[in-house]
């Protein structure tokens, strides 16, 4: 692996929107994520003939010019998080000119092949594709590019993010967005407009907050990291570090399976209890956490703390646009113990749980509660640190990360490779479009084959 080039891309000077200085406040739905390690994507492309010269005069000059146009649409992401001490009382995005994006590339002699495929490989065989954020205490960028080189292979894009300024639904617009123009080639300008579901809506008044969560979860941060300096954007050192020994694997769930899995709760419900919510996403967390748990073992009274990200934009009163670009989620999240999950009923159990959760959301009080979430999830990062199992998710297959063709056909392979850093599984949905989904796991070596084990067979 070896580093090539590392340069700045700046929107377009094509366009008046690039001259002009551009801010946007944090929400408390921004805040909340405020210290949360960056999120890492890595999107694969085969390209089987590719060698130096199509790379350096194709791809490279393509991805970057379509790169500067889709900037001038998504001004915040060339700009910079800034918390210009003391002058401001929470931290801001600004835009300034001549900001860019870094953009690294590079190539790489590892195995495309193993990289982009589903089977088991150390996890941080990946970490040199993605490339890392500056961070300092009063600035911090907001995204970073990587585009790495696999001779004769085809080439990977990588892509770190501030998970204080965008949630995976606002990554998987952009991305699109960025994709859209490259395919659009020599038509494209920089005048040109995009697909309304692709075009980000900035407008943060949106986001009510009469109660001052804002400030209310900030303050709690600090007070989290006040061992050091507590007004610095960098992540503190115990949040997001990488175990040892870790594999990295991906899953399938097909449709056949999903069914299968559907069939075999409703088979053992209890009919007088309420209705289960049994849609592909319930099952699908449901059963990899029932097997992730079972792989894990040890004391069956051990703490499970698992749970998921909801999208509030069409919860919130009123509701929020589809395109609302920035943080618009917030966890739903439950503790219980690993004996819940380990029983022949454990799949029931962790769907029923799921459901409470559903029912929730439809109920229209996603932010009952607000004022306690911030302090409730610090609880639980302390915690995590010892003996409870943290399960979390990444992703979703309603981004369909797969649409992201540049022009040189779609995706072989989609990766979030910092769940390593969180505990979380990541979602997708099937490269192959058959409506199954895909889930990627990054576990010790041996729980991963226990867990592989516990899969396979469980739904089949």
């Amino acid at each position: 692996m070896g580093v090539i080039q590392v340069t700045k891309v700046t929107p377009s000077s094509h366009s008046p929107k690039s001259a002009s200085d551009f801010s946007l406040p944090l929400t408390f739905l921004d805040i909340f994520w405020f210290k949360f390690p960056p999120v890492e994507r890595l999107f694969f492309y085969r390209l089987p003939d590719i060698n130096h010269n199509f790379f350096n005069s194709e791809v490279l000059p393509k991805l970057k010019t379509s790169l500067s146009l889709t900037l001038l649409h998504f001004l915040p992401l060339a700009g910079n998080l800034t918390w210009p001490s003391p002058d401001a009382a929470k931290p801001f995005i600004r835009y300034t000119p001549n900001d860019g994006v870094s953009f690294t590339v590079a190539e790489s002699n590892e195995d495309f092949d193993r990289l982009s495929g589903s089977q088991t490989y150390e996890a941080n065989e990946s970490h040199h594709l993605v490339p890392p954020l500056k961070v300092s205490d009063d600035t911090a960028s907001i995204i970073a590019l990587q585009v790495t080189l696999f001779l004769n292979k085809g080439f990977c894009i990588g892509i770190t993010t501030h998970h204080t300024v965008l949630d995976g639904k606002s990554t998987a617009m952009f991305v699109k967005a960025w994709a859209h123009t490259c395919r659009q080639g020599e038509k494209g300008n920089s005048s040109s407009s995009l697909p309304i579901e692709y075009t980000p809506f900035f407008d943060r008044s949106v986001i009510k907050d009469p109660s001052g969560l804002d400030i209310l979860y900030l303050n709690q941060w600090l007070a989290f990291t006040a061992s050091s300096d507590s007004r610095s954007l960098k992540v503190p050192q115990n949040l997001g570090v990488v175990p040892h020994d870790l594999v990295r694997a991906t899953f399938q769930l097909t449709r056949e399976n999903i069914k299968i899995l559907r069939e075999m709760v409703v088979s053992k419900w209890d009919k007088s209890k309420p209705p289960i919510h049994l849609s592909t996403f319930v099952l699908t967390l449901a059963y990899t956490t029932t097997c992730m748990v079972k792989a894990r073992g040890g004391e069956t009274d051990r703490n499970i703390v698992w749970g998921f990200a909801a999208d509030y934009r069409s919860r919130l009163d009123p509701p929020v646009p589809e395109n609302y670009f920035g943080n618009c989620v917030g966890p739903r999240w439950q503790a219980v113990r690993a004996r819940d999950f380990m029983d022949e009923n454990g799949l029931n159990f962790a769907v029923e749980k799921l459901t409470d959760e559903i029912k929730d959301l439809e109920k229209g009080q996603v932010l009952e509660g607000a004022e306690n979430k911030m302090s409730s999830v610090l609880d639980l990062v302390k915690e995590s640190t010892g003996s409870v199992q943290l399960i979390g998710v990444a992703g979703s297959p309603r981004f369909n990360v797969y649409e992201s063709n540049f022009g040189w056909g779609k995706p072989e392979k989609v990766e979030i490779v910092s769940i390593d850093r969180t505990g979380a599984i990541s979602l997708a949905e099937s490269a192959d479009g058959s409506g199954g989904v895909e889930i990627g796991l990054a576990l010790m070596k041996h729980e991963m084959e226990i867990f592989a084990s516990f899969f396979i067979h469980g739904c089949s």
